[in-house]
């Protein structure tokens, strides 16, 4: 170990360490590191370029146990030898920039400009890994945000502070409506005050190209950061991605009082970059081999989004991960769900049918919904007829279950109204295609749908209601 002068580190020095005893895929384990620090920011030299000048890769440490440090290398390890290989600790843990400057640009996983442009002018640097909101600063998500997806808007409304993940298959449209949502979503009045932080993580460059292009297309990406780390990057820099992308959010929302809404995409592949790194780091698995901190790691991430006490602005979460063989109860989902307030689930079977977007509105749910609609923020008749919406396509659902088994003939009045309904529900309010509606639109469209029902069979609508917006009343 040696000392060098270092003036542009936070440390007036910086120590070197050459001691590397093994490295395990994308880890370096180093002997004699009493002054690594857990979370700390180090570089790794690996050999020479053509110039004479060091090979530098960024690396992080993971675990200080004794003399003994865990070291995760961004870049990867291929052509790193433990002969020759150096680890300069510079007393700092991982950053990032963060500021106005960053809005419109396209930047990699750990914030390096990859649209060509020169670096962003940071405002300041702040550390990546951040903090959950401290639970008394926090103000209680009540403000509605208009994605103009009918089956959101109405049925799962999103409001400001909220984390609100998108549960979907392989193969199912999840980035499409993750970059509809990004395009497309509005703060009512606010439009000036709306920016998006969009991430993405392990995607094949064809998905890093759509979401670019989508964004660049709807003249969003003034308003929007997005990050891309792809598939051919190295694994580490995912875990990396979400916690940079937090950070430009927090700084945009806290200080520029900006309503911020981070789209996390894929949080699979995050999970799955967590389980590589484990397992290279040889600790006991846990579920389906994911580790058995997976879930605190999650909550550190989900629990970044909210609003603080005297502070304008928001920071609203929404991440989307896919589900192996569509099993909801897998370990990232079924953690996730444990941490966010409700889900929104895809379905392969409306995909099948053409329905798009092919959201299943019957196992979906958001928790904070009725903080946000309402008189003063949506409309007085949105929660009742959200409730009908839903009592009425699970009755449908329900008679299209039993239409094989007891026959078309032996179905009521009611029976074949509820078919009916469930069957225009799903092609003409959740499959709307690519347009976009606003939340007036959307109810105006629901009674229409709910027009054809006595008015005994909507007991879930006040009758001042039904007489005020019922058409033909």
């Amino acid at each position: 170990m040696t000392t060098v002068p270092a003036p542009r580190a936070e440390r007036l020095y910086t120590i070197v360490h050459t001691a590397v005893d093994r490295i395990a895929g994308p880890l370096l384990v180093v002997e004699g590191a009493e002054d690594l620090t857990y979370g700390e920011f180090v570089d790794v030299a690996a050999g020479v370029d053509a110039h004479g000048a060091p090979l530098l890769r960024r690396g992080q440490v993971l675990e200080v146990d004794g003399g003994r440090a865990v070291v995760q290398v961004f870049g990867g390890t291929a052509g790193v030898g433990r002969a020759g290989t150096t680890v300069v600790s510079r007393g700092r843990p991982a950053r990032t920039g963060v500021g106005l400057d960053l809005l419109g640009r396209v930047l990699d996983g750990a914030g390096r400009p990859r649209d060509g442009g020169p670096d962003p002018v940071a405002d300041q640097e702040r550390d990546v890994n951040g903090l959950p909101l401290n639970p008394v600063a926090r103000d209680h998500p009540d403000e509605f945000i208009e994605t103009g997806v009918s089956a959101i808007d109405a049925l799962l409304t999103l409001v400001r502070g909220q984390k609100l993940p998108i549960f979907s298959g392989y193969g199912l449209p999840a980035d499409e409506l993750a970059a509809r949502i990004a395009t497309e979503a509005r703060v009512p009045g606010d439009q000036e005050g709306f920016a998006v932080v969009f991430a993405a993580m392990g995607v094949p460059r064809r998905t890093a190209d759509f979401f670019t292009e989508r964004l660049v297309s709807a003249g969003s990406l003034a308003r929007s950061v997005l990050l891309l780390n792809l598939a051919e990057d190295p694994t580490v820099e995912r875990i990396l991605t979400p916690r940079v992308a937090l950070t430009i959010a927090e700084h945009l929302a806290y200080e520029h009082d900006l309503h911020v809404l981070v789209v996390l995409t894929d949080m699979t592949s995050y999970c799955e970059a967590l389980r590589e790194i484990s397992a290279a780091r040889e600790e006991l698995p846990g579920r389906r081999g994911y580790p058995g901190y997976m879930y605190t790691d999650l909550a550190t991430l989900y629990e970044r989004a909210g609003r603080v006490r005297g502070r304008s602005g928001s920071v609203t979460q929404l991440p989307i991960l896919s589900m192996p063989d569509d099993d909801i109860s897998h370990p990232v989902p079924d953690l996730t769900g444990y941490i966010t307030e409700g889900q929104v689930v895809l379905s392969r079977e409306l995909t099948r049918t053409g329905v798009s977007p092919p959201i299943d509105v019957l196992p979906s749910l958001s928790r904070l919904m009725n903080a946000g609609i309402g008189a003063g923020r949506t409309r007085e008749d949105h929660r009742p007829v959200a409730d009908q919406l839903y009592a009425c396509h699970a009755r449908g659902v329900e008679v299209r279950r039993l239409l094989s088994i007891v026959g078309e003939g032996a179905l009521s009045e009611e029976d074949r109204r509820s078919l009916a309904f469930s069957t225009r529900f799903e092609r003409e309010f959740v499959g709307q295609g690519d347009g976009r509606r606003s939340i007036a639109e959307t109810l105006d469209l629901a009674w229409q749908l709910l027009a054809p029902f006595p008015d005994d069979e909507l007991g879930r609508i006040p009758p001042a209601l039904r007489e005020r917006f019922r058409p033909g009343t």
